[in-house]
């Protein structure tokens, strides 16, 4: 119990500084806030302090697990709540493109260097890049919303990042169940597995599912306001509401429920939103502040640095080469193809901001209990943190750059 009200204070106290001071923090400091969650937990956990540790109180890997899930869920629901309506529709081309074309050349990229560099096996090598390949909503969060990203970034930019966050958070399982089906089952066995309970019933059945739900929630919204039979509803207290709802509902009977609170915020946000845009942004901001930065303070607590020193230079390696090569290439490549990308600028900009983060740790703790490779949970973490770091300390500078220059392409 002593860990429990240690965790509650580090974490109730980081939250009501970065309430506090995060003008001067995002403006200033140029560090994110998932950032200074991630530092603040390796302070207090055992390699610093030593005033927590997540073993001491359960395994390890299934708390993470499963805060990032709910972290992810709630994150999800946001994100779709504050996208202006409509968006998804109008730009269903150029997401077709990030998820159908960039998304599997990431994977493919990020295991190949795997590969190359760590010399793992192959089928470890491409688990590991499905790993890092979804981006993440939380850390994007922090990039393309506030007065810095309000300032400098168009609209078009901060919503096809939150956008492609969304989505591909969810559609990342089909890539990260592959190779692990085929490491713990025989190959015929584990791709009709694969086609039949993975892309079929977890994917589309769970984005069906998903967007059934906050359907039936928007008309349900729609219908109470106009009969008066409630006070006017927080869209915060809606998002909380429908994002583990949809999460319960859909894990319990063995979907997706990633990509389901997307698309079921999604649906909510068509039918049943009617607040304003700078109500969903502020709504967002408070999401992410209070519900989603915990998890990189666990995070922090649990990170495996004797892994991470056995890896020695070639993680090092790693991680720079994940960082240039898993994103900005593809991106700079497709460019033409991705709409609301005019230029490039602005296609060095979206390629550069695909961050690791939650969905990520969601996906390496999964793989992990299910494989018990702990590779994938030394390397995938040191790339999660390596992402973290690289984009915390980048996005106020970078995107304040984007603001000052202009784009040859477009002028």
């Amino acid at each position: 119990m002593h860990e429990l009200y240690v965790a509650l204070a580090a974490i109730g106290g980081l939250l009501l500084l970065l309430g506090l001071f995060t003008g001067f923090i995002n403006n200033a400091a140029y560090a994110s806030e998932p950032l200074i969650a991630l530092g603040a937990g390796v302070l207090i956990g055992p390699s610093v302090l030593g005033w927590f540790d997540l073993s001491a109180v359960s395994s390890q890997e299934v708390i993470l697990e499963q805060a990032s899930l709910v972290t992810l869920a709630v994150a999800l629901v946001g994100v779709a709540l504050r996208l202006p309506v409509g968006f998804i529709t109008q730009n269903w081309k150029p997401l077709v493109v990030l998820l159908g074309l960039a998304m599997p050349l990431m994977w493919i990229i990020s295991g190949l260097l795997t590969y190359l560099i760590l010399g793992v096996p192959f089928l470890v090598a491409l688990l590991i890049g499905a790993i890092v390949t979804p981006t993440d909503p939380v850390v994007s969060s922090s990039i393309v919303t506030g007065d810095v990203a309000e300032a400098n970034l168009p609209g078009r930019l901060r919503h096809l990042i939150s956008a492609e966050s969304g989505y591909n958070d969810g559609l990342a399982l089909p890539f990260v169940l592959l190779p692990l089906l085929l490491l713990i089952r025989p190959p015929k066995e584990a791709l009709s597995h694969w086609f039949v309970h993975t892309v079929l019933w977890e994917v589309v059945a769970g984005a069906i599912v998903g967007l059934l739900l906050g359907y039936v929630a928007g008309k349900l919204l729609v219908w109470a306001e106009a009969k008066r039979t409630t006070a006017h509803t927080s869209i915060l207290s809606i998002s909380l509401a429908l994002a583990l709802c949809v999460l319960g509902i859909t894990e319990l009977i063995g979907l997706n429920g990633v990509l389901a609170a997307f698309v079921s915020g999604t649906a909510f946000n068509v039918v049943g939103s009617s607040d304003t845009e700078e109500q969903r942004e502020h709504v967002q901001d408070a999401i992410t502040r209070f519900f989603d930065l915990p998890v990189f303070v666990l995070l922090g607590m649990a990170l495996p640095w004797e892994g991470w020193l056995k890896l020695g230079w070639e993680g090092l390696a790693l991680a720079t080469a994940v960082l240039l090569l898993r994103r900005p290439p593809v991106v700079l490549a497709l460019r033409a193809l991705i709409g609301p990308v005019k230029g490039r600028k602005d296609a060095l900009f979206v390629g550069w901001f695909g961050p690791l983060g939650a969905a990520a740790l969601y996906y390496a703790t999964f793989s992990l209990r299910q494989s018990g490779l702990e590779e994938v949970w030394v390397v995938g973490s040191l790339l999660i943190c390596a992402s973290v770091l690289a984009h915390g300390i980048s996005a106020t500078p970078l995107t304040k750059l984007y603001g000052r220059r202009p784009d040859r392409a477009t002028s």
